[in-house]
């Protein structure tokens, strides 16, 4: 049998003008391509993530929790723009070597985390 990759990520958007903005400031991630208002998709390295207009998403779709990878160095600065564009810190958990992850909400209260590595001691 197969194995199954995960191809795209996506959060169900009422003004993905606003969230749009919000991930590519916040996370700097570029936009890969935008269907209007119906959808915009950011390029990733291995991955994609991507904003759904209600019309245009699967029915009945609710939320998942995508967790974007940082290097452990800019987390803090990562953390300064989530805040400063509009996102909430929800919570912070250090996992030692292992490393950290942040729980945050959007300005549309869709949940995401930022997790990090520890640096090789």
């Amino acid at each position: 049998m197969a194995e199954a990759d995960i191809q795209t990520v996506y959060f169900v958007s009422k003004d993905i003008a606003r969230l749009e903005n919000f991930y590519a400031s916040s996370l700097g991630m570029p936009v890969q391509f935008r269907d209007e208002n119906k959808w915009t998709q950011f390029r990733l390295q291995r991955s994609a993530f991507a904003l759904s207009s209600a019309e245009e998403a699967a029915q009945g779709a609710v939320g998942a929790v995508p967790v974007f990878h940082v290097a452990g160095e800019a987390q803090d600065e990562v953390q300064q723009k989530i805040l400063s564009s509009g996102g909430q810190l929800l919570a912070q958990r250090d996992m030692g070597t292992h490393g950290v992850v942040a729980t945050y909400k959007d300005p549309e209260e869709n949940i995401f985390q930022v997790f990090s590595k520890s640096s090789p001691r």
